[in-house]
């Protein structure tokens, strides 16, 4: 019994899952070194002293036919004096030695039985921690897939989760994002993420207080991992400015974020239920000159100045891109000498094409005047 509790402590496992795999494990050995007279058989770990008896399970009748699955009235009496016949008695059948042999047979059970339990503990623990951040050692590199070492098992960060042009190196700590914990034969597999939008989020929730007490609020995220991202957020208490909260003092706790992501760009913007607003904000830092809403199309047609661009868009359209995904809206950006230039475009063809000009006017006059000096003559 120390040794189990042992166990216990080593392993984190209940004594009473010990137990009963250990009970599982000697029937398995009784039933193999007995053969035919292990039929219906239980066996029981004392909880006390931990002494271990062996029980058959028989059938009171008048007339035994199979020794193994029933017993004599008189001999079930011994073991239970109200005994009548059709009941069911246990009759102990522990052998001499039943401890050596049933510990040299059931070793491996019981380690098999620990091993399992161990797993479902560990699947457990982590099944919770799904959209949490877990920190980690890498352990190895296989496959382009990296193995992450986080104390009790390996998490899996495979390629399609990795940030593009991340390097990674054995002994490296690193933080990841739990994607999905899955239990199988080999135990709890987690697969963990570093460009999940959620790696971003909860690193904030960690630098920034004002998220966790619930004053600042992450309204939403839309990430290029490896390159941008753009953050959202709104203030619930009017002297918390939302967007300083999350850079911090002379920009300590955003830059502890682009550390950690490598250099990743990061923008934080203020979060508006005016969707004009939003979308002006989201174009940071680009300056916008004017922003219409088509709620039918779901766009935004947003004017900027010449020189502001090519920043609204962004190299390879990136900028505008992020921002339709933190706003939800589809973002058509025009330039302000487009736009008049489009304006004249409409004023010239609103100009009937019969309408004569000044020109045209003055020589239709002069040869009318003409003709009628001919027919005075």
């Amino acid at each position: 019994m120390r040794a189990l509790e042992q166990l216990e402590e080593e392993k984190g496992i209940s004594r009473e899952v010990i137990i009963e795999a250990l009970e599982a494990a000697l029937l398995s050995a009784y039933k193999k070194n007995f053969g035919q007279g292990a039929q219906n058989v239980r066996i029981e770990v004392d909880r006390e002293t931990g002494e271990i008896r062996a029980y058959q399970i028989r059938t009171v009748t008048e007339e035994v036919t199979d020794p193994n699955t029933q017993i004599a009235l008189e001999e079930a009496r011994v073991w239970d004096p109200t005994a009548r016949v059709g009941d069911i008695v246990e009759v102990e059948v522990t052998p001499q030695g039943f401890g050596r042999i049933a510990a040299q047979t059931a070793k491996q059970v019981v380690v098999q039985r620990l091993r399992e339990a161990e797993r479902e503990l560990v699947y457990k623990e982590f099944r919770d921690r799904e959209g949490d951040i877990v920190t980690g050692i890498v352990q190895r590199i296989e496959k382009k897939n990296v193995y992450i070492d986080l104390g009790r098992i390996e998490a899996v960060l495979p390629p399609s989760e990795q940030i593009p042009r991340e390097s990674y190196r054995q002994g490296q700590r690193i933080k990841a994002y739990v994607v999905e914990v899955r239990s199988s034969s080999r135990g709890a597999q987690i697969v963990v993420s570093r460009t999940h939008p959620g790696l971003l989020k909860r690193l904030f929730e960690l630098e920034v207080p004002e998220i966790v007490e619930g004053i600042v609020e992450i309204k939403a995220i839309a990430r290029e991992a490896g390159g941008r991202t753009k953050i959202a957020v709104a203030s619930r208490d009017r002297n918390v400015d939302a967007v300083g909260a999350c850079v911090g003092p002379k920009g300590s706790r955003v830059q502890a974020i682009v550390d950690e992501l490598h250099g990743e760009k990061i923008d934080i913007v203020p979060w508006s239920p005016d969707p004009a607003v939003f979308v002006a904000n989201a174009l940071s830092p680009a300056k916008v000159t004017s922003v219409e809403i088509d709620e039918e199309t779901k766009t935004a047609y947003v004017i900027v100045p010449d020189n502001q661009l090519s920043l609204a868009i962004g190299r390879e359209g990136q900028n505008a891109r992020l921002a339709a995904k933190l706003t939800g809206w589809r973002i058509d950006i025009k330039s302000e000498s487009h736009i008049k230039e489009i304006e004249a475009k409409k004023i010239f063809a609103e100009i009937p094409e019969e309408a004569p000009s000044l020109e045209d006017a003055g020589q239709r006059r002069e040869g009318e005047q003409e003709v009628e000096a001919v027919g005075g003559a």
